[in-house]
């Protein structure tokens, strides 16, 4: 893998990294290593769930999809489905601040896998951690996938679009 980090697809409406989602987060993720995969995110007060603070449940989304995307590297259109997400709260994560969210492989096994991914603040503190067990997606509902229509694409970075919600 070269030294620029690879964009990888976005689609249209996932909660994660739906660009015309009006209440998502809008993540796009760069490979940025062999079996590895980032994203930026600036939480806006619109995620919080105490004042300040990210909401839990965000957190784990954010982790859940990085550890999902390190199995699409070399693959775009490598779906897996989460079946076990083991999210450990380290410390409260605050908004208004930007964050990176890590995936990486940790093992490939015929149609399982185990990622762990993490989610920093600036200076590199972890501030939650997740183990998932991933499982290829069921044949019957990859063949019911029309990537057109979901809108799955790289789509080019935009200044302005980013700065949208509180991203960076």
């Amino acid at each position: 893998m070269s030294n620029t980090p690879t964009k990888q697809p976005n689609s249209r409406n996932c909660f994660v990294c739906g660009l015309r989602n009006p209440a998502g987060l809008r993540l796009a993720f760069y490979e940025t290593g062999p079996e590895e995969v980032t994203a930026t995110f600036r939480p806006s007060a619109n995620f919080e769930g105490f004042p300040g603070l990210l909401h839990g449940g965000i957190v784990s989304a954010m982790l859940d999809e990085a550890g999902a995307r390190v199995m699409m590297i070399g693959d775009p259109n490598h779906f897996m489905m989460t079946a076990k997400l083991d999210v450990k709260y380290r410390r409260p994560t605050p908004t208004g601040q930007t964050l990176k969210v890590v995936g990486r492989l940790l093992k490939r096994r015929g149609r399982l896998a185990t990622t762990r991914s993490e989610l920093q603040l600036a200076d590199g503190t972890v501030t939650a951690e997740a183990e998932l067990t991933l499982v290829d997606l069921p044949q019957d509902l990859a063949a019911q996938g029309d990537l057109e229509a979901l809108g799955w694409k790289v789509y080019v970075d935009a200044p302005a679009a980013t700065e949208m919600n509180g991203r960076v």
